[in-house]
């Protein structure tokens, strides 16, 4: 049986917890291909604009929990709602979902950002673009093909695509594995950026330095279930449940 550890404050980051724009409220979520249960009866809130970090071992279903919240998997049974509804094509508006592996147009890089303008009517779209190719180092690269283009070029790519929306919710999926430090750095402070905007981001990332830099609230999922909700620094310094104990012993869970 796995032990459930709630969340009882935050990491101390200089950012005061805000309500989140939109709040989520997830109750008894289940998903199951085939035979297999890859989530099992997951309940959570997740209330304020704090950064959530998702972490666990391989396998524990992180990516299927995104694909669940964003809608792009049904659930089995349970129930998501975000400020009370259920997750609609509205809801996804307000939301942008980056995969770790990005998907790109067969154009350059300023007509991939203009292309996810032309989805909304906005009055600002030069400020936008310009202000995306910029938090994201890609003005040297806007007339480049976009799938010609470095692998962290692609991901600062695709978050600069999700961005210039300006989600109210971001989730990312392992946005920096395997990037260079130089990437990874521009990426996570443009993540900061967003946070500090008031902008929920939930993240996935196996990396515990980067989860201690970004995080102020770790969810942790092993064998389908979340064995810990906690503040960060809470998480990395006493962890409370023997599954997270043991993924950040460097031990192998299955």
């Amino acid at each position: 049986m796995h032990e459930v550890v709630s969340l009882a404050s935050h990491a101390d980051n200089g950012l005061r917890p805000a309500p989140s724009p939109m709040p989520l409220r997830i109750s008894g979520l289940t998903f199951a291909t085939g035979n297999t249960d890859i989530l099992k009866g997951i309940d959570l809130d997740l209330s304020t604009d704090r950064l959530t970090v998702l972490m666990g071992p391989n396998g524990a279903g992180k990516s299927v929990f995104l694909k669940l919240l964003h809608g792009l998997l049904q659930p089995t049974s349970g129930e998501i709602s975000w400020m009370g509804q259920p997750v609609t094509k509205a809801v996804r508006k307000q939301q942008a979902l980056v995969f770790q592996k990005p998907v790109l147009l067969r154009r350059s890089v300023a007509a991939n950002l203009n292309f996810a303008l032309g989805l909304r009517k906005v009055s600002d779209r030069a400020e936008r673009l310009k202000e995306a190719l910029s938090d994201l180092g890609l003005e040297p690269l806007a007339k480049r093909p976009a799938r010609v283009l470095s692998g962290g070029e692609q991901q600062r790519l695709a978050l600069a695509r999700a961005l210039i929306l300006k989600p109210k919710v971001l989730m990312l999926d392992e946005p920096t594995a395997n990037l260079d430090p130089a990437t990874t750095l521009v990426i996570e402070q443009a993540i900061s950026k967003v946070r500090r905007a008031g902008v929920k981001v939930i993240m996935i990332t196996h990396a515990p330095h980067q989860a201690r830099r970004l995080g102020e609230e770790v969810v942790f999922l092993h064998a389908g279930k979340i064995t810990e909700h906690t503040p960060a620094d809470t998480f990395f310094d006493r962890p409370a449940s023997e599954a997270a104990r043991a993924y950040l012993a460097g031990e192998i869970l299955i």
